[in-house]
């Protein structure tokens, strides 16, 4: 059974003739007799009633005729699915990541990506770097938002990322009253200091505080930003992650004169062995750039 003894079937029932059904498929007699005999022996038995002057389904054809229009409408769909997977508007996006840059551009870039494409579907997972990238083996994502650099050969970058980390702290707390301060200010004053987005950026930042373990906490970066809210503590931080506390007010940045500013660094990655990628993870890529101009120095 195939597609063309289908619609020639549907179409002799829609006309109601096989002449006006031949003349519409543009096909001969002959070979619409025969796409009905090879459809009837896959079938069991006649479809038509033969000998009248027209067109009269059999039982058998009365009780197979909407399963083939249901078979036929579930083809074009498929086709129709298929062909704006190619174009990027159905398909499946799926992104790894380390859960501190689940927020920020990334969330903003999805929002964006869904307006555009209402279609496709996103899966997002989150977990450290290990974990992100054995995602990327296991085939439960396609991309990998990880820190950078990274030492996994197997990994090819996509899009970089470099952003400054900012000092930020509540209106009331007491380093806010000032628009610069030192880092001996941060040692003293803190309390607490705020470990966040931990990496080279931060432990470079460190090295110049020298902060009391007891007037530190080590917070993901949601954490963090609950207590900032709440007018507790001061970190570093990048300015994605705490845009919306900045704009609103609740916490304010904080000058710092004797620290060199530092950067965090990300990468967007996918698996080098891989086939390239679906046109719908090749327009997030798109959209996600757009997006990252906004608070990052971006390399190709």
């Amino acid at each position: 059974m195939d597609t063309e003894q289908l619609l020639t079937f549907e179409h002799i029932v829609r006309e109601g003739s096989f002449s006006q059904a031949a003349r519409i498929l543009n096909l001969s007699q002959p070979t619409m007799s025969t796409r009905i005999q090879t459809l009837e022996e896959e079938v069991g038995g006649a479809l038509f009633v033969r000998g009248g002057r027209k067109v009269a389904l059999t039982e058998r054809g009365e009780s197979f005729l909407p399963y083939a229009r249901r078979a036929l409408e579930i083809l074009a769909e498929g086709r129709e699915v298929a062909q704006l997977t190619q174009e990027g508007k159905r398909g499946r996006v799926t992104i790894g990541t380390l859960e501190s840059f689940s927020g920020g551009f990334l969330a903003a870039t999805i929002a964006e990506f869904h307006h555009s494409h209402p279609e496709v579907e996103i899966f997002v997972r989150t977990g450290h770097s290990q974990q992100v990238e054995q995602m990327l083996y296991d085939g439960v994502a396609r991309l990998g938002l990880i820190g950078w650099p990274f030492l996994n050969p197997d990994l090819t970058t996509l899009l970089r990322f470099r952003e400054p980390l900012i000092f930020v702290a509540p209106p009331q707390h007491p380093l806010a009253q000032q628009s610069y301060v030192q880092a001996e200010d941060i040692h003293i004053h803190a309390a607490p200091l705020l470990l966040v987005q931990k990496g080279f950026a931060l432990s470079e930042v460190l090295t110049h505080i020298h902060p009391h373990p007891e007037r530190t906490m080590e917070l993901p970066v949601h954490t963090a930003r609950e207590l900032l809210r709440q007018g507790i503590g001061a970190a570093f931080i990048t300015r994605s992650a705490i845009a919306e506390e900045l704009a609103s007010g609740q916490v304010v940045e904080i000058g710092v004169q004797d620290i060199t500013p530092s950067y965090r660094e990300s990468a967007l990655v996918r698996l080098s062995r891989n086939h390239a990628l679906p046109a719908a993870s090749r327009d997030f890529i798109r959209v996600l750039r757009q997006q990252a101009d906004n608070n990052y120095q971006i390399n190709a």
